[in-house]
């Protein structure tokens, strides 16, 4: 099955700007990697659209690598589509 996923905006606060490639690719990559490890959460299953989807947050480290950030988003972001806001 084939999904397309569109993150029309990703907000993260205070971070370089000159981080926000290396991190979108990244979240692109890790998102990859779940979709295609775990399948597909039960909402995007069954043919759902989500509207928009709130990705909670999470804790880094200072000075963490933007790859890292990446699959921390990443990682959020899938796990919220057990409770979006269709």
């Amino acid at each position: 099955m084939n999904i397309d996923l569109y993150i029309d905006e990703l907000v993260l606060h205070g971070f370089s700007p000159g981080d926000r490639y290396p991190v979108g690719d990244a979240v692109q990559q890790e998102l990859t990697r779940l979709f295609t490890e775990q399948g597909l959460p039960p909402t995007l299953a069954q043919g759902g659209n989500v509207a928009h989807l709130d990705g909670g947050a999470f804790q880094s480290v200072q000075g963490a690598k933007p790859n890292a950030i990446g699959v921390q988003v990443a990682r959020a972001v899938h796990g919220s589509f057990g409770n979006p806001q269709v």
